[in-house]
């Protein structure tokens, strides 16, 4: 897969914020990527270093419109920490 087919969106959360000074970056990714796969789409994307990827599966929430129910898609999350002596991902700097 290509880079651009992994990384699906960044997720701006106040969570994901607090982690921003820390070179931590959240974001939302193929549910069929694994961490080296998401590793290589960063830095290729973003030309930084990246130290460590933790990912979690985030379950579907049970919303409903009326007496209508269904569920929210689930979808694959990942936290990557960048290294100490790599530069920030610049698409980051102005919202922080």
């Amino acid at each position: 897969m290509r880079p651009e087919d992994i990384i699906i969106k960044p997720i701006l959360t106040e969570k994901g914020y607090d982690g921003i000074a820390d070179k931590k970056y959240t974001f939302k990714v193929a549910k069929s990527a694994n961490k080296t796969e998401i590793k290589l789409a960063i830095e290729k994307l973003f030309g930084v270093k990246v130290d460590s990827v933790n990912t979690c599966n985030v379950r579907g929430k049970l919303k409903r419109m009326g007496r209508n129910e269904g569920l929210t898609s689930s979808y694959k999350k990942a936290i990557v920490q960048l290294e100490k002596d790599s530069k920030p991902i610049e698409y980051f700097n102005s919202l922080s």
